[in-house]
């Protein structure tokens, strides 16, 4: 019919593009495989004058140190900390237990102990002061005070009532872009510097050097860390003749294991150790055990908000010292 319009010969209707996609989520889709290239992936470009600020020379193991020396103790003890504001807050401690005294023999002679502690914070993003006072006589004072945004001045003492027992240390900590150092001056003449420096974004190498004038003794050491986001690596040497070696490995975000080496040459004494650190939902769990058949274990179980119960644990078979405590943490 002549009315009739024939749809073959109808062009085909046109194709409408894909709707543009907004720019933010452009920019996260995974681009197609052939603009990925071969799909080996870049290696990562190294700016060596942006390398990372390396830890303080004094905490180049303290990854390890959380391992293998828990604050062990033996006997009873109770803490309790009053925050009275935002940077006041006042803290009790009594123990019960009992100290070494020392003896000529190999056998351990222990004689009962307690004393009661006192204790005041001040806590201020640039101002930090802390003084604890024993029954016994002693006390003892920290203070840390940024100077300037990288210069730091640190304070410990030490009074005690008996004499020439007393201590006191200044430390001026200087924090530069990717390297620390550090002066230290004592009692007893005591003069020490160190410095350590970011040499790659993994490892850093430093040294230390320090002179007793009261004894006529020098020393100089040296040091290396290399860590990353699974393990931390440390070695030490010393003219003293001690070499230490540390090793911590982050199994996951809970569970670290730890070793160390540590050789005397002085002593010919030759000790390794070797922890754990598994951190649970309420509770925190460290031990470890050393080639001279030690052993030891903290446990900090959190019962309720504030409130702390600590086991404490370490046995030597070798000299027959069993150490076992038990502690409650209150604080705000």
């Amino acid at each position: 019919m002549g009315s009739s319009v024939s749809l073959a010969a109808a062009p085909p209707p046109p194709v409408a593009p894909p709707p543009a996609l907004p720019v933010g989520l452009a920019q996260v889709l995974p681009q197609k495989a052939e603009e990925k290239g071969d799909g080996k992936a870049a290696p990562e470009k190294v700016d060596w004058l942006d390398l990372p600020c390396p830890v303080p020379y004094e905490e180049l193991q303290r990854e390890a140190l959380m391992s293998l020396k828990p604050e062990l103790f033996e006997g009873l003890r109770f803490d309790f900390m009053k925050m009275l504001n935002q940077r006041f807050a006042l803290s009790h401690s009594v123990y019960m237990g009992s100290m070494e005294v020392p003896s000529q023999s190999s056998d351990v002679i222990k004689v009962p102990s307690s004393h009661y502690e006192f204790g005041a914070n001040f806590l201020d993003p640039k101002l930090m002061l802390i003084g604890r006072v024993l029954t016994d006589g002693r006390m003892n004072a920290r203070v840390k005070c940024d100077l300037t945004d990288n210069l730091a001045l640190k304070i410990h003492a030490q009074l005690t009532n008996e004499p020439h027992f007393s201590q006191g240390m200044f430390q001026f900590d200087y924090k530069g872009k990717d390297y620390r150092s550090q002066f230290q001056i004592g009692n007893n003449a005591f003069y020490g510097a160190n410095y350590i420096q970011s040499v790659s974004p993994h490892l850093s190498l430093g040294g230390e050097i320090f002179w007793i004038g009261h004894q006529r003794k020098s020393g100089v050491g040296f040091a290396g860390r290399y860590n990353t986001d699974k393990m931390v690596a440390t070695a030490q040497v010393a003219s003293t003749g001690i070499v230490g070696l540390s090793y911590v490995q982050k199994v996951s975000e809970k569970v670290s294991l730890a070793s160390d080496f540590m050789y005397n040459q002085m002593s010919r004494d030759v000790t390794s150790t070797f922890g754990y650190d598994y951190i649970l939902r309420q509770c925190r769990l460290r031990g470890k055990i050393d080639t001279n058949g030690v052993v030891g274990a903290l446990l900090e179980e959190r019962l309720n908000m504030g409130v702390t119960l600590l086991l404490s644990a370490e046995i030597d078979h070798g000299k027959k010292d069993y150490k076992f405590g038990f502690g409650l943490t209150v604080g705000e």
